[in-house]
């Protein structure tokens, strides 16, 4: 029998992986299990996966065969343990376990089974379990928490596998956000981002009474205690005028929102099924900096998706030209396993899709430092969250979600300040603490 002591998380991917994290590391600490920091000192190593892209899945691969001739408990999380749930334990032997997207409260039944018996074991259920919803996790930060308000996607894009390992659409009730919401006020978080894979859709579910997420929203905004509210994602397809209006009414609302073109191509953008065009696209963008002037939009964008022609690829540029985005991350197409995308061949050459790559990174460093430049002399009000990394200025945020460091004491970590921009240096805003 293989003792447990210790146990160590390496997440991947995005912020719903990083909350799952935070669900498993409270059960194990609640279990008397002590976080190791590093894998190499963990008896147990989790491994929370993301499949949305090939990179992401060969990266944990390479990581876990370090281990595979340790006497350690090894476990993989999250999507791939879903999308690969046929194969996983059968061609890496030295997996114990597989914990699905839906199983993550059967952390302890997994540990009480593998240390009573000598088998590999699989729990990746189709069906999510609605009790997760109640189990509030401790967070890794003191000042910023996740709260997922929807789980699932119904949109089965042809490139994206997070229908099949997330499962369908399934809406979170509001009385257990608002009292998870309080929950973190009550301990002193001061930023709370809602989390779903379409937050837009959320309440479109309920079958009992309408409630949407601009509802949900003037309902958050409330609550005493918590002073930014951000979310993420927000699908073009269905953003509603009612949401637009509560990002500009709301005070604790951040004027950010993460709004995913994948392409300016109509011809691509259908392909994708992605039930928008270039032109309904621009329509909202030009209708949200209506509605809120100051809102900074962020985008996803996929290149070298098949059939992407010259052309196609020039139609994303110029949208990308116009709109100039806050915040953008851009992509090479990679075909995931399982989706309808996958069947398609994925002809455009690597050196092609580089560089489209570069010729549109490059397009967006000169959008920000235009940007950053005309930011300069203005004032803005930063929740300060940690030092950086020489620990010699302190670094925040923005509501409109732009990284500001500055020089200022400790003590003032978790509170909102008022800087200066006085430069900038690639992404990041340098300025001065405001004087009144």
């Amino acid at each position: 029998m293989k003792v447990i002591k210790t146990f160590f998380i390496r997440t991947y991917g995005c912020q719903m992986n990083e909350l799952d994290s935070e669900i498993l590391l409270t059960q194990l600490d609640s279990r008397g299990l002590k976080l190791a920091k590093s894998e190499q000192e963990a008896d147990l190593i989790i491994f929370n996966t993301c499949s949305v892209r090939d990179l992401a899945e060969k990266k944990v691969l390479g990581k876990i065969s370090e281990f595979k001739n340790d006497n350690k408990i090894i476990g993989i999380a999250g999507c791939m343990a879903m999308s690969l749930k046929d194969t996983l334990l059968k061609d890496y032997k030295y997996i114990d376990f597989i914990l699905g997207t839906n199983d993550l409260l059967k952390i302890n039944e997994i540990l009480d089974d593998l240390q009573t018996k000598n088998i590999q074991i699989n729990k990746t259920s189709e069906n999510y379990d609605i009790s997760i919803d109640n189990f509030f996790a401790k967070r890794n930060s003191p000042l910023k928490a996740s709260i997922s308000i929807i789980r699932g996607c119904n949109n089965f894009c042809s490139y994206c596998i997070v229908p099949f390992t997330r499962g369908r659409e399934i809406s979170r009730s509001k009385n257990s956000i608002i009292k998870e919401f309080k929950y973190l006020a009550n301990l002193g978080y001061k930023e709370i981002t809602l989390l779903g894979q379409n937050v837009n859709s959320y309440g479109k579910d309920f079958t009992d009474e309408k409630f949407l997420f601009s509802d949900l929203l003037y309902e958050l905004n409330k609550i005493d205690g918590i002073e930014r509210i951000r979310f993420m994602t927000s699908h073009p397809k269905d953003i509603s005028i009612e949401l637009m209006h509560a990002i500009k009414d709301l005070e604790k609302v951040c004027e950010f929102v993460h709004f995913p073109i994948q392409s300016g191509s109509n011809k691509i953008l259908k392909k994708m099924n992605r039930k928008y065009t270039r032109e309904s696209y621009l329509e909202k963008v030009n209708l949200l900096r209506q509605v809120v002037p100051n809102v900074a939009i962020g985008t996803d964008i996929i290149i070298g998706f098949p059939e992407e022609t010259e052309e196609d690829f020039q139609d994303t540029f110029n949208l990308f030209k116009e709109v100039k985005y806050d915040t953008a991350f851009i992509f090479a197409y990679s075909p995931r396993r399982g989706t309808l995308a996958s069947k398609w061949k994925d002809e455009i050459p690597k050196d092609i899709k580089n560089k489209r790559l570069q010729e549109l990174l490059s397009l967006y460093h000169e959008i920000l430092q235009e940007k950053y430049r005309s930011y300069v002399g203005d004032i803005r009000q930063v929740l300060v969250e940690r030092l950086n990394k020489d620990q010699k200025m302190l670094k925040g945020r923005t509501k409109r979600f732009e990284k500001v460091i500055f020089e200022g004491k400790e003590n003032l970590i978790g509170s909102l300040q008022n800087v200066k921009i006085e430069s900038f240096n690639h992404q990041t805003l340098i300025g001065s603490l405001a004087k009144d």
